[in-house]
């Protein structure tokens, strides 16, 4: 199992589908109105996910087990769309989520020095969060910015054409803060 994609069960848990995390009434009231938007609550699965990690941070085991009970569906079935996603984080990640583009545009426009440079620069490898708990590197097969090679999110804020030293500046202004 990959390090990114993953759950948080702990080793040597039967069933990670059996254990529960209640959603706090504000995280449920905003889903019931989300899912209220459509013939179907399935349909708000996303929105739900994305409402969790507003919450959280990140959605656990539990948490995506409560959203299965909320929307009527089984945990497998949200966790298939949860796990589909790369903007949905289904481990603890840092205050800012920096996504570095490893598409072939910007492979060729120099992704891999700015990521390698980056991780120097930061003293930790893709995939992982920095040790202050600030920042966390991940890759993304695509930024859909080809035009603007290469490109990376920092937080919410999608940057390019970067070069090495732009990164690495923005990556020390946004630390302490959430993008």
């Amino acid at each position: 199992m990959s390090d990114l994609i993953a759950t948080n069960a702990m080793p040597g848990t039967s069933n990670w589908r059996e254990a529960i995390d209640p959603l706090t009434d504000a995280e449920r009231l905003e889903i019931e109105h989300l899912a209220s938007h459509y013939p179907r609550a399935q349909a708000a699965t996303i929105e739900a996910l994305k409402v969790v990690q507003e919450y959280q941070g990140w959605v656990s085991d539990g948490k995506l087990k409560a959203i299965a009970d909320t929307l009527g569906m089984s945990p497998d079935e949200v966790d298939s769309v949860a796990t589909f996603y790369n903007r949905i984080y289904r481990r603890p990640v840092g205050k800012t989520v920096v996504t570095i583009c490893d598409s072939v545009s910007c492979w060729i426009m120099g992704y891999r020095e700015l990521q390698e440079k980056l991780c120097a620069h930061l003293d930790t490898p893709l995939g992982k969060t920095t040790p202050d708990g600030e920042i966390t590197l991940l890759p993304t097969p695509c930024l859909g910015a080809c035009d603007r090679a290469p490109v990376a999110m920092v937080g919410e804020k999608l940057v390019g054409p970067l070069n090495v030293d732009e990164l690495k500046a923005l990556v020390d202004q946004v630390r302490g803060q959430k993008l």
